[in-house]
């Protein structure tokens, strides 16, 4: 038999059962049962926020998408009836292409749900934290929501999770109509609270971050130079168009000043998105495996233990830079 959950209600001193569901009340997963969620995430979890909607996957749009405390990223998918035992290789499917996603892309989709950027709303949500230091993406959770679960798919989440440690779980909704016609819904879960929040703390991953420059050999550098700027990522495009051409140019540049050179060159449109472009590109430079950027490009701590500034170009490698910059262009 499958999880269920039912309700009665009192009456008269006697017991009636309250036979209510989405289904009958015309409520939909997308219209209905999402923005309850979207407007409350906490019944699902704590400590998660929703950043996206309908995020667009290369198997089709997620649900909901949200996010943790830890940095996991977290596909949430909803149904108004029944959980089915297929929904489980469609979750799949759906955490292994965003496994992929850099910050960059996470943040565009945080950026056109929540009208901020990834950083503001984790700042605001959860104040102790510094995204500087916090691994984006490393993990990811799934969560299944409906009102019944299959027992082949509730056996087989209980399975994942003791088994091999995946953070994974089904919330259980009922939705109640009371006779005055009030809108009630509480939850259950089939992985406790308690365990899911271990098996997220066992699974929390810190990036190794360093300010140690690299020590490569010229062609070395090149090499790795070149390659890191020539993927799509953004940061890597920013570092290359903005970044090193304003340190060329300038030499050494403070953080504000190389805000208002994001605007100037039309790759922020405010200060205030150059900051968080800044803050990106800041965690590129301070992750232990890319040593060859510090190696190339410079940069100091004068106001805050976390915050980076007064960047410049190593006086060595100038003219490698130069030459990078050159041969990309002409691609």
């Amino acid at each position: 038999m499958s999880t269920e959950i039912k309700t009665w209600q009192i009456i008269d001193g006697k017991l009636k059962a309250v036979d209510s569901s989405l289904i009958k009340e015309n409520r939909t997963e997308q219209y209905d049962l999402e923005t309850w969620i979207a407007s409350n995430p906490s019944i699902i979890g704590p400590d998660i926020i929703i950043i996206g909607r309908q995020a667009q996957t290369k198997s089709g749009p997620l649900d909901l998408l949200g996010i943790d405390k830890n940095g996991n990223l977290i596909i949430i998918e909803l149904k108004r009836d029944r959980l089915p035992r297929e929904a489980l290789a469609q979750a799949i499917d759906y955490a292994s292409d965003i496994s992929h996603w850099d910050l960059d892309k996470i943040s565009e989709i945080c950026v056109k749900y929540t009208g901020k950027n990834l950083e503001d709303v984790l700042n605001e949500q959860f104040p102790d934290i510094s995204l500087e230091n916090l691994s984006i993406n490393e993990t990811q959770r799934i969560i299944f929501v409906g009102f019944s679960i299959d027992s082949a798919l509730e056996r087989m989440i209980n399975w994942l999770s003791d088994k091999y440690s995946v953070n994974i779980n089904a919330i259980l909704l009922n939705y109640i109509k009371t006779q005055s016609g009030d809108e009630l819904i509480n939850r259950t879960s089939i992985i406790s609270e308690e365990v899911e929040q271990e098996k997220i703390k066992k699974r929390k991953f810190q990036i190794p971050m360093s300010d140690e420059p690299g020590n490569y050999d010229d062609e070395k550098l090149r090499k790795l130079l070149k390659k890191y700027l020539s993927q799509s990522l953004y940061s890597a495009k920013r570092i290359r168009d903005v970044l090193l051409p304003v340190c060329l140019e300038k030499g050494k540049i403070t953080r504000e000043e190389l805000k208002q050179e994001f605007v100037k060159y039309g790759e922020a449109d405010n200060v205030r998105d150059a900051g968080y472009f800044l803050s990106l590109i800041s965690l590129q430079l301070g992750m232990k495996k890319n040593d060859f950027l510090r190696q190339v490009i410079r940069y100091e701590y004068p106001n805050y233990p976390w915050e980076k500034d007064n960047y410049r170009i190593d006086e060595k490698h100038r003219e490698l830079v130069k030459n990078i910059l050159n041969e990309l262009k002409q691609k």
